[in-house]
């Protein structure tokens, strides 16, 4: 679902990719930061349009319309006031627009942003793609080129696959891309960790995606089909259920084995949800500190040429906790500092291993 967006290219990129719904083409940021830009003078109509579509948007859309009237009031008055007349540069204002939205409502997806190129309309993209192949018939050649190459480069959010001794494994993700970008890369990581005795998965520095990856993840660690967080949309008013994979390309990890997550406030969006749903689920233990806290998956809307808002539409539901973390974050089960999580992890692992009865399943 998404999404605090990264001044990093390739985890802006990965981010972007994640967003819930996403509609607007996933390469524009990155291609804005590769070529030169116009310089953009935001003159009075340009600030009107984005702020009445910003109204407009949030009022049709935003997954609580009682706290988007609260916040067109509050937006409103501010523009009677003349406090947006005098901004000219593009970037301040879509700041001084996201401070005012975080003035009334703390939710952390939730931003405006201001693009020197244009902005595609909202439904330029369709759909999320299912597929690869269906992503790369949405775009150019000279992108598919580019993106080519990204991929190859890139780690796609598996940062480190190791063993730490003791037979314990770890696993680092920076980010949950979509399952057919990752499939094959967590397809080789589970293969060589399948087999671990325990298993560390490190998201302290995880920046979220999509919560089709993050079922793709648990499948790993579940021995039956699991139902996972349900995602209420408020433009259909429907939920749809999210359940792990019955085939997968690598070696379950199973359902028997201890895991331990490490957390932290930079674990965002869907790694929170990974180590929220694990937490439910009674399957691993949280080791860290409080996680960032955005739980309403997002999407991007245009507000003009320039400008463009990402607004929550939909939110998350436990089926075992009917809630979420939204605005709190995942608290851990054992409290750590972050340089000190992977130490405590591993007492923690070891202690286990060695308590684990003979022959005890692996």
């Amino acid at each position: 679902m998404k999404k605090k967006w990264i001044v990093i290219p390739s985890l802006l990129v990965l981010t972007l990719a994640g967003v819930a719904y996403c509609t607007t083409p996933l390469w524009w940021p990155l291609w804005d930061n590769l070529r030169p830009q116009p310089r953009i003078v935001v003159d009075r109509a340009m600030r009107t349009e984005a702020l009445d579509t910003l109204v407009a948007r949030l009022n049709d859309h935003y997954v609580f319309p009682d706290k988007a009237r609260q916040i067109e009031a509050v937006l409103r008055q501010r523009q009677s006031e003349g406090k947006y007349d005098g901004i000219t540069d593009g970037k301040q204002l879509a700041k001084q627009l996201t401070d005012d939205l975080h003035g009334v409502v703390h939710d952390l997806h939730m931003s405006v942003w201001f693009r020197p190129g244009m902005v595609p309309p909202d439904d330029a993209g369709g759909p999320p793609p299912k597929s690869q192949a269906e992503w790369e018939q949405r775009i150019n050649f000279g992108q598919r080129l580019f993106f080519g190459v990204y991929r190859r480069v890139s780690k796609l959010g598996v940062e480190k696959v190791d063993h730490l001794g003791a037979n314990i494994g770890y696993l680092q993700l920076s980010g949950f891309p979509p399952p057919f970008f990752v499939a094959d890369k967590y397809a080789a990581a589970m293969d060589k960790l399948a087999d671990a005795d325990g298993l560390i998965v490190d998201l302290r520095e995880n920046n979220g995606g999509g919560p089709d990856t993050v079922a793709l993840l648990v499948s790993y660690f579940v021995d039956q089909r699991t139902r996972l967080n349900d995602i209420w949309d408020r433009d259909t008013g429907v939920s749809r259920q999210h359940w792990t994979e019955d085939k997968l390309e690598g070696k379950r990890y199973g359902g028997k084995k201890p895991v331990v997550i490490l957390a932290g406030p930079h674990t965002r969006s869907a790694g929170e949800d990974f180590t929220y749903t694990m937490q439910a689920l009674k399957r691993a233990t949280v080791i860290g500190e409080p996680t960032w806290g955005g739980a309403h998956p997002s999407r991007p809307f245009r507000l003009g040429d320039h400008f463009l808002a990402v607004i929550p539409s939909a939110r998350s539901i436990s089926p075992i906790t009917h809630s979420n973390w939204e605005g709190v974050g995942v608290i851990p089960d054992v409290a750590a500092a972050p340089d000190k999580a992977l130490e405590t992890a591993k007492e923690l692992l070891q202690r286990q291993i060695h308590a684990a009865p003979l022959g005890a399943a692996k």
